[in-house]
């Protein structure tokens, strides 16, 4: 089993996170820029953030044997906040990065016209890198502000397959398996997903398209949870073949959009569930076990 998680936020775990990720499987991620927690004051402080998503993670990532890649934007709780708007000016220099697939996370949080002009604004940007785009969808009203999202991902321009919309559930899964864009759950302990949900629209749905994520972050979360929806699908008796498409070759078909994508030699073939992983290797200049 490979896994390639298209959506976790690392910055917030621990390396003891990274080691057992390895252990399960997962040789390459995305971690998406999102909101800290603590509002953040000034355009200095997402500066230090962004460089840490494209210098000092990707180095703790690979002590571990695995691949960071990040999406760099201005999230939607903190388009509000007049404070950090300057942040638009700063993102092309970010999004010209190596390891930066995508823009993102960005779309709605509580749907007002601050978010609305940050919302196109970024996607704008999108078009002009040539990225895909990563779309947070709103924790309330969900129906709506998928809607929304897709209404203003159609008024941008931009291509529909570059763009997944995240966060979905039973309820928004419909609206944007007709739209062209790419369908992103987030599996969870106590909220937006869990495993054997996800099983049940894979089973309805299909694997096509679909991008299945653990979004691990501060708050009550799990790294192991694509791990675990793996498992999941091959109990509820999907095969082999049907886990490497939607663990693994779909988050690749995505970002490699980007033109940035890069993985090891190691990450092509499955992973050996039983091997472990000194921690330390990479910087020896050794291959991680695999």
């Amino acid at each position: 089993m490979r896994i390639f998680d298209p959506h976790i936020h690392m910055t917030s775990r621990t390396t003891d996170d990274y080691a057992a990720m390895h252990h399960a499987g997962v040789r390459a991620l995305v971690e998406p820029s999102f909101w800290m927690g603590q509002p953040r004051t000034s355009v200095a402080t997402f500066v230090d953030y962004f460089d840490g998503l494209v210098g000092w993670e990707p180095f703790r990532a690979a002590q571990y044997g695995i691949r960071h890649h990040c999406t760099i934007g201005l999230n939607p709780k903190e388009a509000n906040d007049p404070r950090c708007r300057d942040v638009l000016d700063i993102l092309p220099r970010y999004l010209a990065k190596d390891g930066v697939v995508a823009v993102g996370e960005l779309g709605y949080d509580a749907m007002t016209a601050e978010e609305d002009m940050v919302f196109a604004a970024q996607l704008a940007l999108a078009v002009e890198h040539d990225l895909p785009v990563l779309v947070h969808t709103p924790h309330r009203d969900k129906v709506a502000g998928t809607r929304r999202t897709l209404d203003v991902v159609r008024e941008s321009g931009i291509a529909a397959e570059r763009v997944v919309v995240d966060h979905l559930n039973e309820v928004t899964v419909d609206l944007v398996a007709g739209s062209g864009c790419w369908m992103g759950f987030s599996i969870y302990p106590d909220t937006k997903m869990d495993e054997d949900r996800m099983v049940a629209i894979l089973q309805e749905y299909g694997t096509e398209g679909m991008l299945v994520n653990s979004a691990a972050d501060w708050g009550k979360s799990d790294p192991l949870k694509t791990a675990k929806t793996a498992r999941a699908m091959l109990d509820a008796g999907f095969g082999e073949d049907d886990v490497d498409t939607v663990l693994w070759r779909n988050p690749i078909d995505f970002y490699a959009q980007s033109g940035k994508l890069e993985l090891d030699d190691n990450t092509d073939t499955p992973v050996d569930q039983g091997a472990t992983f000194a921690g330390n290797s990479i910087l020896r200049g050794a291959r991680p076990e695999s």
